[in-house]
């Protein structure tokens, strides 16, 4: 994607079933679940550059004994400073006596991250912020075992502010409102009643402090604290936690908006944010996963039972298309295929735009992750010549001279790499004040590749956010080949709504597409619809957000989406260049058709799936006419 968009982040969790001695054993190595964590979320680095973050549970240990460990890094590399950070220690160990590193009873008395319930997360910054206070996991630490919480995800809540005010009327004072903070703490104080409870019940029973405690672990219930926790939830979410005794869970939201994951044999239980990075780390086939059922947790027991538990009634499954489109891994069996029907499917609009002049027109594409969809274009362009050429050969009369035979089987799509991204260039800064910088430096071109003059140059890529990185730095290099015409193909659709569930697209200035509407109808001597639009957004500012209308769609209603493409090539097209810049846009219908599973596509329709969502348009469209450039969340 040329316009990075990002905190899309990804969550490991892996239970170890067996004793450790098992792993060592039959693997020869007491760091089995360390290294399959490690290589989770390497696997997953795509999902989170600014920050990670591991955590450790170490069943039966003694009081006294050291029995959660946790570690997070901002560095440029925080997985391997996180994995080196924690090895160093096996390192010195190793250095004493080799023997012990196969002592597991030494481990762990003496050695973090030596238990059986390991947690990784791997984190994006939102609006620039990225501090070690920031990354997953968060800890609620207590002196009591079954007390203890760990929580990260991949999460969003558009309702923080009411589930801060019902902490604050249950006495709590959170150190800061966010939503991460305002989750942990809910599930703690959920946590905290059921301690509460049981202890009163198992007292009256007779039993003392250390055999109580061992009941609670035993017997208390997951599911119910986290229906208590989320029934008031507002968003999308993936949320992992760990429990000081040993319990576990994955926790999805009801709508299905963030993925999860898992596999469980006898020897593990593991989820992920990918089902690809679980194949990969653990040597499965694709039936070997299941995917995690929208509003259900995966519940893992101290004593290594694994359930799938109903937490909050699924809703409409609107799983989010940008997954599909741009996040997830493109080694995703179905996300392979879904990618290159976005490319195959886009194909006729292309087709239509360069006049079917196909002898003088070079597709390419712009790295990297753009290039499932290119193979998916190409296989389009190959269809439409396979029909042009049966209809040629049989038009043939009599012989077929074999020279204009061969002249007609010969006939292909020009297939060129354009575009080189320099991979020591990053588009991906993190702070948002410094995000353009530099971005003409990020890519480059292979000369004598185009016929100057002649040829139209036909680029796809993912999507198109704000189009900085076209106008600023793509185009003008591709200009360089001097085309007829630059066509700047979209794998996506027109991204027109911020999103509130988990991607750095919030405020309304952002979208190129929103910026072409509100020109168009300036120019077009329709500005009452803009001030129609603020007026109804600001008479139910202060209405709760199940009766708020997203009257947003009123900009665009006016123009069809050719339109707006045109008026964002017009906006797009830097100053001075030669080349005539058009863009075309994959349909909202031919994106559910390319991923008939994946139909969350608010950022297109503006169509939210949770009330939040509308809410949040809302005043994303009240900062902009009001010109505040902030966060509607």
């Amino acid at each position: 994607m040329s316009d990075a968009i990002k905190h899309e982040c990804g969550i490991a969790l892996i239970r170890l079933k067996k004793p450790l001695q098992f792993y060592v054993d039959k693997y020869g190595t007491a760091f089995y679940g360390l290294n399959k964590l490690h290589l989770l979320m390497e696997k997953q680095h795509n999902r989170g550059q600014d920050g990670a973050g591991v955590a450790n549970i170490k069943l039966n240990m003694e009081p006294g004994e050291r029995y959660i460990s946790r570690y997070r890094s901002i560095d440029p590399k925080p997985i391997q400073d996180i994995f080196n950070h924690i090895n160093s220690r096996f390192y010195e160990i190793g250095e004493e006596n080799p023997e012990l590193l196969k002592d597991v009873n030494y481990l762990k008395k003496h050695a973090g991250f030596t238990g059986e319930l390991f947690l990784g997360h791997l984190r994006y910054g939102t609006f620039g912020r990225n501090s070690i206070e920031s990354c997953h996991p968060f800890l609620r630490q207590n002196n009591w075992i079954t007390r203890n919480l760990v929580v990260a995800g991949n999460f969003n809540l558009t309702n923080v502010d009411e589930l801060f005010e019902v902490l604050l009327e249950i006495g709590q004072h959170p150190k800061e409102k966010s939503d991460t903070v305002t989750v942990l703490e809910k599930i703690g104080h959920f946590l905290d009643v059921a301690n509460d409870e049981m202890v009163s019940k198992y007292q009256a029973l007779g039993y003392n402090s250390h055999q109580i405690y061992d009941k609670i672990a035993e017997n208390i219930d997951i599911p119910q604290i986290l229906k208590q926790s989320s029934e008031v939830w507002d968003g999308g979410y993936a949320m992992a936690g760990l429990f000081g005794h040993g319990d576990a869970f994955v926790l999805r939201d009801p709508n299905g908006i963030r993925p999860a994951f898992y596999f469980e044999d006898e020897e593990v239980a593991v989820v992920a944010s990918e089902r690809p990075v679980i194949q990969t780390a653990f040597n499965l086939k694709y039936d070997d996963i299941k995917e995690l059922t929208p509003g259900h947790a995966l519940i893992i027991k101290k004593n290594g039972t694994v359930s799938e538990v109903e937490i909050n009634a699924p809703k409409t499954p609107t799983k989010c298309s940008f997954e599909r489109i741009y996040f997830s891994r493109g080694n995703d069996y179905d996300i392979y295929e879904e990618r290159k029907n976005l490319g195959r499917f886009v194909v006729p609009n292309v087709l239509k735009t360069i006049d079917y002049d196909l002898d003088n027109s070079v597709f390419s594409f712009i790295p990297n992750t753009a290039e499932g969809s290119f193979y998916g274009m190409i296989k389009g362009l190959e269809d439409y010549l396979n029909e042009q050429k049966y209809e040629q050969i049989i038009a043939l009369e009599g012989k077929p001279n074999p020279e204009k035979l061969k002249e007609i089987l010969n006939r292909r799509a020009r297939i060129e790499k354009i575009a080189i991204k320099d991979a020591k260039a990053r588009t991906f800064i993190t702070q948002d004040d410094a995000r353009d910088d530099m971005v003409a430096q990020v890519y480059d071109i292979t000369y004598g590749s185009v016929v100057r003059g002649k040829d139209n140059l036909v680029v796809i890529d993912d999507s198109i956010v704000r189009g900085t990185t076209l106008k600023q730095s793509i185009l003008r290099i591709l200009d360089r080949l001097e085309p007829k015409r630059i066509l700047v193909v979209s794998s996506a659709p027109q991204i027109r709504y911020p999103d509130c569930y988990g991607i750095d697209m919030a405020k309304m200035g952002d979208f190129i597409a929103f910026d072409a509407a509100i020109t168009l109808l300036k120019e077009s001597g329709r500005q009452h619809v803009i001030d129609e639009c603020y007026r109804k957004s600001k008479e139910q500012e202060k209405l709760p957000k199940e009766q708020i209308v997203n009257y947003v769609k009123e900009i665009y209603a006016p123009f069809k989406a050719e339109e707006i493409s045109a008026q964002i090539a017009k906006m797009l097209t830097p100053e001075n260049i030669q080349a005539e810049v058009n863009i075309v846009y994959q349909t909202v219908e031919d994106l559910h058709r390319a991923c008939p599973g994946n139909t969350g596509d608010w950022y297109f329709t503006g169509n939210y799936p949770t009330p939040g969502g509308n809410k949040v348009v809302n005043k994303a469209f009240i900062n902009y006419i009001e010109g505040k450039n902030e966060r509607a969340y």
